[in-house]
């Protein structure tokens, strides 16, 4: 396999090509600027050469090649498939509730194919996306080959046992599923299932996808883009006047602005008006903060960090058995279905796992000194990382011996002609995703917001923003290709 910490892909010939070398990565590269917007366009050129992608917005080749073997078995025009009937179901009503199930959903060897007619397809390709509940690479191979998908008890527990070590939980308590949205939007249908009439909260700018799910499948969201303390008031003056929400979500810190909000204060006002936080602790990482004391559940995308090596999807959820809602959340977890994660693919994350308290004390040491490093440099105007922050909400959360992690958010001066100019010329490798062992950067708000640039820049996020995930690679080595870059 290719080391990508000395040997990086990032030149222009390297379009498409998977990161890391494998069959189940789950990142591409997209090594120039204009690659980048080329993706969001459609454009054949950049869409033609994807040998990868990450998989809730690229479909993998092992993938996409059984869903055309669904196509041809079932009839179907096209079609999209899932571990699980109700998630099939569920892709389906959110498609098009006037489309019968018995006549569009198809079990195949334990996975469930859902039949789209082309012009539905789209819609069902928002549902694969934001719900994060398809199945996987290997999933899909052993499918195909005649295999019935089943996951692995044995690794699971292990999985599960280690994750409550890490974050103070009974391993009873942590649920495992097929990517960190998945657990998030799981949380998400809980709780709207227990409060349907209710809105929901978003404090601080959160990935993506998380506001997607608020406002596409509950009955509205109250958002508060920046997380800060006047819209902690904003939030305390809607409660008192008598909203009641279904819960809150926020990220701790968030992606991309690495902004953390104040949890004591969120915790305060949770009990006080009576609904549940739920905290996304990717970004901070189960080594570094511990925010499950301060909230009611936890979601992680396991595929970052906790893995490492950029090979495999997961996610986890941890309920916290001392909050109030425990015991609705609780039973109603334990009768849904989503907590699915492919023996394989909990095979390759237990695997991937092993040396993660180690890994991340060596992520935080090379985060935090080149952070330091970058933020001196005269071509950078601002790095947006939780140790400068200006207030202290990061480390009331942060654990003893914890740091800083490892990603940062870069804006340039003269930042509409230095981003890209950067961008193509530094030499370590490019692409989606965070948390890998390889230093990785991209473009973070033409990926994430390409066809809503106004919205993001009016939430202060630039579109010109980069984001850095900072590997294992000796930092001398990163300041050198950096400082090359600058130049």
């Amino acid at each position: 396999m290719r080391d990508l910490l000395q040997n990086p892909l990032c030149n222009a010939t390297d379009l498409g090509e998977p990161i890391p070398d494998s069959a189940h990565a789950t990142s591409v590269c997209l090594p120039l600027w204009q690659d980048n917007i080329g993706y969001e366009e459609g454009e054949p050129r950049v869409v033609d050469a994807l040998r990868a992608g990450y998989p809730r917005f690229v479909f993998h080749p092992l993938t996409a090649n059984l869903f055309r073997q669904c196509e041809r078995q079932f009839g179907f025009d096209r079609c999209l498939a899932f571990p699980s009937v109700n998630a099939a179901r569920r892709c389906l009503q959110f498609t098009d509730a006037a489309l019968p199930e018995h006549e569009h959903i198809r079990e195949l060897d334990g996975i469930f194919a859902v039949g789209l007619p082309e012009a539905r397809f789209d819609r069902a390709k928002q549902y694969w996306q934001h719900a994060g509940e398809g199945i996987s690479s290997r999933l899909a191979a052993a499918v195909a080959a005649g295999q019935t998908a089943a996951p692995t008890s044995a690794t699971l527990t292990t999985i599960r046992s280690y994750i409550g070590e890490l974050i103070d939980a009974d391993p009873g308590d942590v649920y495992l599923y097929a990517s960190g949205m998945a657990a998030g939007f799981t949380m998400f249908r809980a709780l709207h299932e227990l409060a349907p009439d209710r809105k929901f909260v978003q404090f601080g700018f959160p990935y993506v996808d998380t506001l997607k799910i608020l406002e596409k499948f509950g009955g509205g969201v109250h958002f508060f883009v920046r997380g800060d303390a006047a819209e902690l008031d904003e939030l305390e003056t809607l409660l008192a006047g008598g909203e009641r929400i279904g819960g809150l979500f926020c990220e701790f810190p968030g992606n991309p602005t690495l902004h953390s909000p104040d949890l004591q204060r969120l915790r305060t006002l949770a009990d006080r008006y009576d609904f549940p936080i739920v905290v996304d602790d990717t970004i901070g990482t189960f080594a570094n903060v511990s925010v499950l004391p301060v909230a009611d559940a936890v979601t992680s995308s396991l595929t970052k960090h906790f893995s490492g090596v950029g090979d495999v999807m997961a996610g986890s959820l941890v309920l916290n058995a001392q909050q109030r809602f425990f015991e609705p959340l609780k039973t109603w977890l334990e009768a849904d279905d989503a907590a699915f994660l492919y023996a394989e693919d909990a095979e390759r994350l237990e695997a991937n796992s092993r040396d993660f308290s180690e890994r991340m004390s060596r992520f935080n040491a090379n985060g935090e000194a080149f952070c330091d490093w970058l933020q001196a440099q005269p071509q950078i105007a601002t790095v947006c990382y939780p140790k400068y922050q200006t207030d202290d909400a990061y480390d009331r959360c942060r654990r003893d011996g914890g740091g800083y992690g490892s990603l940062c958010s870069v804006i340039f001066e003269n930042e509409a002609v230095c981003a890209p100019r950067f961008f193509d010329a530094v030499r370590v490798n490019k692409g989606p995703s965070l948390g890998t062992n390889y230093t990785l950067i991209c473009p973070y708000t033409i990926l994430a917001h390409y066809h809503e640039l106004e919205f993001a820049e009016t939430s202060g996020v630039s579109r010109y923003l980069v984001r850095v995930s900072i590997g294992l690679e000796d930092v001398d080595d990163l300041k050198s290709r950096f400082t090359a870059a600058l130049a």
